[in-house]
């Protein structure tokens, strides 16, 4: 399957949309808590594809999805926007990005581990790696307290390692689905949650009208939500099918720099120790995406 120029064009498109993720988040919070950011993200998604569930609805055997579409909706978005969004209020955004680059990583470990996939010892390597430079870029964090930056680093590896999961539970449980159908499916178990625990358990109506920033950040998470989260996913599965797995999973390559650029026009300090340390760690995940 050759890319086409159209492809190409798609690809850049998701990379920069994906790799603005981490500085929307850091906007939203101007006027919203990490939290509130999170389950906000989730909720306006919700509220974005809710129109299409009546559609796909019945092309989802409930009985025998289930448990792909919440392992998709749970690990896949719900915990990763929350550790993301919380790991953010003590490091940078172009950092929380360098960090996501660990998901293929954790995505091959937890395929042998846990359901069994049959993994090639140059996969290995490149797990090994990875893990190497994501070692080197946990010791080079841009806080001055480096126990706490290390910490909040980790909340973003636990996000990482959260997609990893999600990613083998949908190859194991919605071969069968499309990712569309499966994405509307998963927001339909987690979207009413992130309602019911931004109702009940925030400030963030005060928030919204009270802040000065209020709007204008909830715009930022709209944009998140909507492009970052739903559109994203529909993107995704067109560029899959025009050119491939192999050439749709290059974003890995190209979100980070995306990050990094955001976080260099937002004034965040970035040493080239941590360039150097995120290049180990793309360097980990070709070696697992090279062809044996």
């Amino acid at each position: 399957m050759k890319p086409t120029s159209l492809s190409w064009i798609i690809l850049i498109a998701l990379s920069i949309v994906w790799g603005s993720s981490f500085i929307l988040m850091k906007e939203g919070m101007k006027a919203f808590s990490s939290d509130e950011v999170a389950a906000l993200r989730i909720a306006v998604a919700f509220i974005f594809l809710s129109p299409f569930l009546i559609k796909q609805f019945g092309k989802i055997q409930w009985q025998k999805n289930w448990k792909g579409l919440l392992l998709m909706g749970v690990c896949g978005n719900f915990i990763p926007a929350f550790l993301f969004t919380k790991a953010e209020t003590q490091i940078s955004s172009s950092l929380t990005g360098m960090l996501n680059a660990l998901t293929p990583l954790f995505t091959v470990l937890l395929g042998a581990l846990l359901f069994k996939t049959k993994i090639q010892k140059f996969q290995l390597i490149g797990v090994a790696v990875g893990l190497i430079g994501a070692v080197f870029l946990l010791g080079f964090g841009d806080s001055n307290e480096q126990t706490k930056n290390i910490l909040y680093s980790l909340l973003v590896v636990g996000a990482t390692f959260s997609y990893a999961l999600s990613v083998n539970g949908i190859r194991k449980y919605l071969h069968e689905i499309n990712s569309f159908t499966a994405a509307v499916g998963a927001f339909a178990f987690i979207g009413p949650i992130a309602i019911i625990y931004l109702f009940a358990n925030t400030d963030f109506q005060n928030h919204l009208m009270n802040s000065p920033q209020g709007f204008s950040s909830f715009g930022y998470i709209c944009i998140l939500a909507i492009a970052g989260t739903a559109l994203a996913v529909i993107i995704f599965n067109s560029l899959i099918k025009q050119a491939g797995t192999v050439f749709a999973s290059s974003c890995t390559y190209l979100i980070p720099i995306v990050a990094i650029g955001w976080g260099l026009l937002d004034g965040e300090q970035i040493s080239l120790l941590q360039i150097c340390s995120m290049g180990i760690i793309i360097l980990g995940v070709w070696i697992i995406n090279k062809k044996s």
